[in-house]
């Protein structure tokens, strides 16, 4: 099972979604998910997992979900290797036994150019990290997954999920 999970603030709520598919070239997800979360704390800068790894766990608890693969919308390692983003301590929190996929919409200063991905025509990459699965396979994975634009079709709709719920 893989898990796509984004979260979008509201004051101090947070509202989390998670859409669950199987191959990686699905169209359309299996099941939808969603949560709340209150009393979120500040965006902190430099640590912005503080703020998000309690929504994505609260989602993943809530709903008793057992991914294998779980892909946010960020960045797993900030400079592609080493310095942990929200993604390395999803990882941790879940005692390393999920493997993690960062797909981020931006750079993150550092980062080398062989963790970007270009999808479709478009001339903007996108960000790829990972933990507990090989970059190579993680590239290969969100370059298959179906859309004809930047951003894969499941990974538009979970974003979309969380704005609208």
């Amino acid at each position: 099972m893989i898990l796509a999970v984004d979260v979008d603030y509201r004051n101090s709520e947070a509202l989390i979604a998670g859409v669950v598919f199987e191959q990686w070239s699905d169209k359309k997800e299996n099941a939808i998910f969603i949560s709340k979360l209150s009393d979120i704390k500040d965006y902190e800068p430099g640590n912005f997992y503080r703020r998000e790894l309690p929504c994505i766990l609260k989602l993943i608890e809530e709903h008793n979900l057992t991914p294998d693969i779980i892909l946010i919308d960020g960045f797993v390692w900030l400079d592609g290797e080493t310095k942990p983003g929200l993604g390395a301590h999803l990882y941790n929190a879940l005692g390393c036994k999920v493997s993690i996929i960062g797909v981020a919409k931006k750079s993150f200063a550092g980062i080398s150019s062989k963790f970007e991905l270009f999808r479709g025509k478009s001339k903007k990459p996108l960000y790829i990290t990972s933990s507990g699965i090989e970059i190579e396979e993680a590239m290969l994975n969100i370059k298959t997954m179906s859309g004809e634009s930047r951003m894969p079709i499941l990974l538009k709709k979970v974003d979309r999920l969380c704005r609208e719920s």
